[in-house]
């Protein structure tokens, strides 16, 4: 029989992978963010649209150079679940 114990352990892995997935390309957006807010804090230019491009264009860098990565982990993530389902006697 399926117990909790099991349950639990698979929400956090989920939570993990989550995390996994999204920090990359979150973390290089708040960076490159940061940067161009210093940019406009230096030289006064109060323009709201600036800050749009370059994070686009990292977050996209970003997942291109993760994007192997990303789906290796959720390649690893999906077949454990699949795996967990074939135990539990899933068809």
């Amino acid at each position: 029989m399926y117990n909790s114990v099991d349950i639990q352990e698979i929400l956090r892995q989920s939570l993990i992978v989550a995390v996994k997935l999204g920090a990359p390309s979150l973390l290089a957006s708040l960076l490159a963010g940061l940067c161009v807010s210093l940019f406009q804090a230096v030289t006064q230019i109060n323009e709201a649209t600036l800050s749009f491009v370059p994070k686009f264009a990292v977050a996209m860098f970003t997942l291109m150079l993760t994007g192997s990565f990303m789906a290796s982990i959720l390649h690893a993530y999906a077949q454990m679940i699949f795996d967990q389902i074939i135990k539990v006697g899933g068809s």
